[in-house]
């Protein structure tokens, strides 16, 4: 059996990983890695392989950035001649990027099976390009890897066939559970200066709504500012957003508020686990804290990960900043949200798609 994995962004890297690496385990099975170049900054791809013990790319397309139809058409226009060439019996999709919805149209287009792994998560909100992108790849892929109890349930209210749908768990878990410990001794802390114990805010936002929106920004800014008063904050900043703060000339207290560049897998694991809270914008983030057991406030009118909000460790608050600074203070001051791991979150998800593969059924 030969797969394709095609990926296209760093949160695909870290579901692929333990992908690639159950099925390697499973005999007669040939793997490819395609990444489509859709976010692609050498020096943090790198670290990303490296960490996650990801081979490096059998074929990168090179796609590059773009508008939504602009990205999307050159992949598609890309990825044909290369799935023709390797003829797979199966292509693996990842999550609900521009490189997902692109693969799997043209494998539909070809009559190449298509697996997404995970699948099925939906957050009602058409505004948001990544909704789009899940609800048209789940209606066309052949095998549907899902996370949650909410997956399935999503995926049969939308006409897909019980048949094509597997619950799985979580891989991005998988990834989490096998790094965890070497996460543990990174020296990120001494590098900014956070003394052993001592409580911080981790902040990661890149959604356009927060971080593309002067106003927005800005007022999120004042919020983090007001929190960095009585807890450090520490907010790795994407270098598109680092522009926009530039243009907006805010320049926060850097020993309070400290906006230090994107890092790796690893450091940005060993700051969520020791966090006292967490504010975030990102699916995947939500996750990792569910799993973690750390406050986490998602500024985000919905979620597609609502079994996060549901049974884990996550709230969401919108754009509501001033509710923001009271549940940061009421987290702070032993009022945090206690939560529970969902299901199947265990670190074997993966094993778990390797075993639907090798048995023949599919």
């Amino acid at each position: 059996m030969k797969l394709l994995h095609v990926v296209g962004a760093r949160p695909n890297f870290m579901k692929v990983a333990p992908v690639m690496a159950a099925l390697a385990r499973q005999p007669g099975v040939t793997q490819v890695l395609l990444h489509t170049g859709q976010h692609y900054d050498r020096n943090m791809s790198d670290i990303f392989f490296r960490e996650l013990g990801i081979p490096l790319p059998d074929i990168n397309l090179e796609v590059g950035s773009g508008s939504h139809a602009q990205q999307t058409a050159q992949i598609i226009s890309r990825f044909e001649p290369v799935a023709l060439e390797q003829q797979p019996d199966w292509v693996c999709v990842y999550g609900d990027v521009n490189s997902t919805v692109a693969a799997a149209l043209v494998c539909a287009k070809l009559g190449v099976p298509v697996a997404h792994v995970e699948a099925g998560l939906r957050s009602f909100d058409r505004s948001m390009p990544e909704e789009i992108n899940r609800v048209l790849t789940d209606q066309i892929a052949d095998l549907l890897f899902t996370p949650s109890p909410d997956g399935d349930a999503n995926l049969q209210r939308e006409g897909v066939p019980a048949g094509r749908i597997r619950r799985v768990g979580n891989v991005m878990i998988d990834t989490l559970v096998r790094l965890l410990p070497q996460a543990e001794g990174r020296p990120v802390f001494d590098a900014l200066g956070l003394a052993p114990d001592a409580p911080y805010c981790l902040v990661t936002l890149h959604r356009p709504s927060n971080v593309d929106q002067p106003d927005s920004l800005a007022d999120i800014l004042r919020a983090l500012d007001d929190i960095s008063r009585r807890v450090p904050v520490i907010f790795p900043v994407h270098p598109r957003t680092r522009a926009q703060l530039a243009a907006l000339n805010i320049a926060p207290d850097g020993a309070r508020l400290r906006l230090v560049e994107p890092l790796g897998y690893l450091d940005f694991l060993a700051l969520q686990r020791r966090a006292a809270v967490v504010v975030t914008d990102s699916g995947g983030i939500q996750e990792e804290t569910t799993y973690l057991g750390v406050p986490c406030l998602t500024l985000r009118e919905n979620t597609e990960r609502p079994i996060t909000v549901e049974i884990g460790t996550n709230r969401l608050i919108g754009h509501d900043l001033a509710r923001l600074r009271r549940e940061v203070e009421a987290i702070l001051d032993g009022g945090a949200k206690r939560g529970a791991i969902p299901p199947l979150w265990d670190g074997h998800a993966a094993e778990r798609i390797a075993a639907v593969f090798a048995s023949g059924s599919v």
